[in-house]
């Protein structure tokens, strides 16, 4: 399998530039099983490679177990990555979780999150969930105040409303919004035209549909959710006319969408398999034709 030389583009408006491609790691320990993550060294040190180097965690996978993992596999090579983690989830006793956002939380995730990711400073911050007892202007005023530290470099947004995005941006720029976006799920796309008004990126997470494109692809079994047989069928003929895999095809779906709107799309397909992320970043040189598009585009 040959790679072109990885593209890069700035994420909004904020000097962040980025590959337009990344890494989801929560696949890669989102429980409290010591036995996963066993290939995420692996995983990691190829993107690093291959030039996947946005690296995507979270406080809440895992219970921070997932940014330990992605913190010892970036240890000597740290300054390759951009590395990105978020806050606002706390799990409860009951397996349960709720959302705390106030400005003195915000401040002690940030230490506890550098903490297990082996770091001092984080290159992309996210606010992971709303918390509507909290008013939006205070956490991003907080996280505002790590920038202004040097604690954090840019910052982001997942999981909000378009409200949430401008009053954001009214008080410090936002580089990315990091939501859902696939061939099945378009529900990002309401709050597209704030972002391409403000000059914020996307990051979309689960491109391939989390599960629910699985029929399409003979590999893998059918899930609770699977995409409808039109789905297949139509992802099955366009893949086999540039002979690739499906997933692939919803992932240059998602990948050509910055074309479509006109703003920088950076998903984060997760993996946790050395194959099948250099599957992912193969799927940068499949260019679905007007004609592919509009066949996809007919069944969302």
């Amino acid at each position: 399998m040959t790679f072109t030389t990885m593209r890069t583009a700035p994420m909004g408006a904020t000097g962040l530039t980025v590959p337009v491609q990344g890494l989801g790691c929560m696949r890669m320990r989102d429980s409290d099983d010591p036995t996963r993550g066993s290939d995420a060294f692996a995983v990691i040190n190829r993107a690093l490679d291959l030039g996947v180097t946005l690296l995507d965690t979270a406080d809440m996978y895992g219970s921070g177990a997932n940014e330990e993992l992605v913190g010892l596999a970036l240890r000597h090579r740290r300054d390759e990555a951009i590395l990105c983690t978020k806050f606002g989830v706390v799990w409860g006793s009951d397996g349960t979780w709720s959302t705390r956002t106030d400005a003195a939380y915000a401040r002690a995730a940030r230490d506890a999150s550098v903490h297990r990711l082996g770091t001092d400073v984080i290159d992309l911050y996210y606010l992971h969930h709303r918390d509507d007892e909290v008013p939006i202007e205070e956490t991003v005023g907080a996280m505002a105040e790590l920038v202004a530290a040097g604690k954090v470099r840019h910052l982001g947004l997942s999981n909000v409303t378009v409200d949430d995005v401008r009053a954001a941006q009214a008080v410090h720029p936002i580089a990315a919004l990091q939501s859902e976006w696939s061939i099945v799920n378009r529900d990002v796309e309401a709050i597209l035209p704030v972002c391409v008004e403000l000059g914020v990126g996307v990051v979309p997470y689960c491109p391939q549909g989390a599960g629910r494109l699985a029929r399409a692809d003979e590999r893998t079994s059918s899930k609770p959710g699977a995409a409808d047989p039109d789905y297949v069928t139509v992802l099955r003929q366009v893949a086999h006319g540039h002979s690739v895999r499906p997933g692939q095809v919803a992932l240059a779906w998602v990948q050509q969408r910055a074309d479509v709107w006109g703003l920088p799309v950076t998903p984060i397909p997760g993996t946790t398999r050395v194959d099948h992320l250099e599957e992912n970043v193969a799927a940068l040189d499949v260019i679905l034709t007007a004609e592919d598009l509009a066949r996809i585009d007919a069944l969302a």
